[in-house]
Parts: C-alpha cells; structure tokens; sequence
C-alpha cells in the first residue's frame, strides 16, 4: 500500500505538471492570454506547488531524470525508480490525453520543441545542461525532514522558472521526459523525442557525479528524497 500511495503521488504530480506546462504553452502560442513572463513562472508554480503537496509521500520527484539521478546516487533502490517512471510515464501521457480533449490539435503547441533555427543536437545540449543545474539543485536543497522537501521547493521552483526565462527559447526547457515525450509522441512528433529522453538523462547523470564532490556520501534528508521516506 505505501509504494502504491507513492506512484499515485507521482501520477498526480507529473500529471499536473505536464498539463500546466502543455496549457501555458498553448495559450501562449495561440495568444490566449499567457505571455513570456507568466508563461515561465506558471511552470515554476506548479513545480513548488506538488513539492509542497507530495513531497512527504513520494519525495515529489515528477521527473524521470530526477528520480534516475537519485538511484544513481543510491537513495532510491532501481525497482523503486522503474516504479516511479512507471507512474511519471503514466501521469505524463494522461495530461497529454486531456490536453488533446481540452484543445484538440493545438495541443501540439503544448509539446516541447526548439526554438526556430535551433538545430535538435543543440537543443539535446541545453537540456543536458538545464537539467544538470536542476537536479543538483534538488540533490544540495533536499534537507532532512520532508524529502524533496518543503524547504527547497522554492528554490526548485525558482530555477524552473529561470531556466524557462533564458533556455526555454532554445529547446523548450523542458528538464522531464515525462512533460515532453508523451505530448510529443500523441501529436505525432516522433523525431523530437530523443532530445527530451537523451538530454534530461544525460543532464542527471552527470549531476549525481557531480554531487559526489561537494556531498561525497548521501545525506539522510538526500536518502529521504530519494525514498519519499520521511
């Protein structure tokens, strides 16, 4: 029952944040009423908002990458993270789902891509790196009491934000496979799809190495973040 409970937390996280992240950009791109600024900040919002709602239930991660990260870390056991991306996956191709019921073809506006003249290599690059200051933001900021926790939701949801602000003309700053893939894939836009697997992986993996410096050995707040074990 309690891993049941945490992939139903990621379920909803990720499910959430994929469909705030697919409806900003729609009315964005549709000129419905979103503009750059809240178009970005609307992302950071909701990313603190289901770390405050889940984060003593699954460790909110919402983010395959991150929860990769974790395992490479050795918080999380690898069943667990298939778990997670389990339930991420499934959250993701649900809002996707009611993305495509609340604006039909527009939905694909909604997917993550990169910006015009952006060629896709570049575009894998700047989510490796946007993903990278990501999630070592949440490995420094995960402290002992509410896992990916209540403490640093603020500066996770900060850094959404700002990685929207000045990448998100690049590749979309997406940061999480599940936000992207599923939207991607139910629009029909198959070839875009490695960049949001390859990068936000590749951008977490290499923040767990680098982690290894400055925190050699997990913390117990870490573990917990990376267990939903609070």
């Amino acid at each position: 029952m309690r891993l049941a409970r945490k992939a139903g937390a990621e379920f909803v996280g990720t499910f959430f944040v994929t469909l705030v992240a697919i409806g900003v950009d729609v009315a964005f791109f549709t000129g419905a009423g979103a503009d750059y600024v809240s178009r970005w900040l609307a992302r950071g919002f909701i990313t603190t908002a289901m770390i405050f709602a889940f984060s003593v239930v699954s460790g909110a991660h919402v983010d395959p990458a991150v929860s990769l990260a974790f395992a490479i870390r050795k918080d999380m056991p690898a069943a667990q993270m298939l778990l997670y991306w389990i339930a991420q996956f499934a959250g993701g191709f649900g809002a996707a789902a009611a993305g495509l019921a609340l604006w039909g073809s527009a939905m694909a506006l909604g997917a993550s891509h990169p910006g015009p003249h952006v060629g896709q290599l570049e575009a894998a690059i700047v989510e490796t790196l946007l993903t990278f200051l990501l999630v070592l933001v949440i490995l420094a900021t995960a402290d002992a009491e509410a896992t990916v926790g209540k403490q640093s939701a603020i500066a996770i949801g900060f850094v959404v934000a700002a990685c929207g602000f000045f990448a998100g003309p690049v590749s979309g700053a997406s940061m999480n496979p599940a936000r992207s893939i599923p939207a991607q894939l139910l629009t029909g836009t198959f070839d875009l799809a490695w960049i949001y697997a390859v990068g936000p992986c590749a951008g977490a993996a290499l923040a767990a190495l680098a982690a290894t410096f400055f925190f050699p050995r997990p913390t117990p707040g870490e573990r917990k973040a990376g267990t939903g074990e609070g």
